[in-house]
């Protein structure tokens, strides 16, 4: 039995998790839940976005589901990222049927580094204006780049593709290249390139199919990720995950949608395939398939899916839709 930490957050946050974990009753799998508070209903509260005993109920546990945050995402997510030493967040972008998908053929992952960059908030005001310190270290560089070949062979995918702006960027993102090809001497049998970022962006838009694995800094991830997302049908069918050496958080990347709040109609998409990814996170990767299967028989029916996948189903129907798929495979 897994002991799994449960953050349903805020907005459609609660909403999708309620969807997920009605769905994970249907997975021949044993889980443990302990829910724990985070988010702006709790800051309103209290006074505190995430409080200490939520970290430890994380840190205690083998992986973690999270709904979503609101405006206290910073307070919330960056800083379980960083207290945590989740150095990698992993999204990926791929096509699935019934969905607004730009490309119908896409699977390639991103594979972006988590706790530094110009997201570690070293920022000031000066008398023209405000400067931002990016950091880039050979340590982070390494374990990110390391992590994207072992997940690479892990996954029996082929080709590692470094993102920078080493051109420009002469000292930060020059280490994080001469890394990257330092780390990949120890691994000779997969095929390795590098390209700019903005080069990339057009990439994304003119060949995404070139793309199997990509490994970048922090921003740049950040950026290509959500533009990956809109490519295979828009940030409700994308999950993450948030990894480190001893812990895994998985969530949406939609956030708490506030205008959706309350009225039944998020897409649980994401957060399904967030637990998912956990699945596969644990080696669980039988009942991964299944449940990914599951969902993609759901979408490719297009009968019983809510309103943004063209669909009158609420986020429950389409959750118990998902679930009695999943009874059928199993």
């Amino acid at each position: 039995m897994y002991k799994i930490a449960v953050i349903p957050g805020d907005g459609i946050g609660k909403e999708v998790m309620e969807a997920t974990l009605h769905v994970l009753e249907a997975v021949d799998v044993d889980f443990d839940y302990t829910f724990a508070d985070a988010g702006d209903e709790y800051l309103e509260k209290t006074g505190v976005a995430l409080p200490s005993e939520t970290v430890d109920i994380v840190k205690e546990s083998q992986a973690c589901l999270f709904g979503a945050a609101g405006e206290s995402a910073a307070d919330v997510i960056v800083k379980m990222r960083q207290e945590l030493d989740l150095f990698v967040n992993l999204r990926p972008v791929k096509s699935y049927p019934g969905t607004k998908c730009l490309f119908d053929n896409l699977d390639f992952v991103i594979v972006r580094e988590n706790t530094e960059g110009l997201y570690i908030g070293l920022e000031e005001e000066t008398e023209e204006g405000a400067t931002a310190t990016r950091v880039v270290t050979r340590k982070a560089s390494e374990r990110i780049c390391k992590f994207a070949f072992e997940y690479t062979q892990k996954t029996g995918r082929e080709k590692v593709t470094a993102v920078h702006k080493a051109n420009v960027l002469k000292k930060t993102d020059g280490l994080f290249k001469r890394t990257f090809y330092k780390v990949a001497e120890n691994y000779p049998g997969i095929e390795l390139d590098d390209r700019y970022v903005d080069a990339t962006a057009m990439f994304f838009i003119t060949k995404p199919e070139m793309f199997d694995v990509i490994v970048t800094t922090n921003l740049f991830g950040d950026i290509l990720s959500d533009e990956g997302a809109g490519l295979v049908g828009g940030l409700g069918l994308i999950p993450s995950a948030n990894i480190g050496e001893n812990q895994g958080l998985f969530e949406p990347v939609h956030g708490s949608a506030p205008r959706l709040a309350g009225k039944g109609v998020a897409n649980p998409s994401a957060m399904i395939l967030s637990a998912v990814m956990m699945l596969d996170y644990l080696d669980e990767n039988a009942a991964a398939r299944k449940l990914e299967n599951a969902l993609v028989e759901v979408l490719a029916e297009g009968q019983v899916v809510t309103g943004d996948l063209g669909g009158k189903s609420s986020t429950m129907e389409m959750a118990a839709e998902v679930r009695s798929k999943l009874e059928e495979i199993n």
